[in-house]
């Protein structure tokens, strides 16, 4: 997957969706590395959510739902972030850390 685009089909009722406000989103990724499909009930067990899979079903956006912002992914947003318009993970992260801030 290194220097390639690839689908990451978003999760519907994630946080990950309620960011992206999508069901699909073209990413960049620069590594080869992925989460094997026999650890995704593993990791779910262990409080994570799978929210974000490649064409092939294995996780490319992992979350932790109780945190008020913990997403992981395995394709780099700031490759398709600018000032002008921010990748949706940047843009839920400061909309995270203002209401963070608000609570205060």
């Amino acid at each position: 997957m290194v220097g390639l685009e690839q689908r990451v089909k978003i999760i519907r009722g994630t946080r990950a969706a309620a960011i992206y406000g999508i069901d699909l989103s073209v990413e960049d990724f620069r590594c080869n590395y992925g989460v094997n499909r026999k650890y995704h009930l593993a990791l779910e067990r262990a409080g994570l959510t799978v929210s974000g899979l490649g064409d092939d079903g294995e996780a490319r956006i992992i979350e932790l739902a109780a945190h008020p912002f913990f997403l992981a992914t395995l394709f780099l947003p700031q490759m398709r972030s600018t000032r002008e318009r921010p990748h949706p993970l940047f843009a839920g992260f400061a909309c995270a850390v203002r209401a963070s801030a608000a609570s205060r």
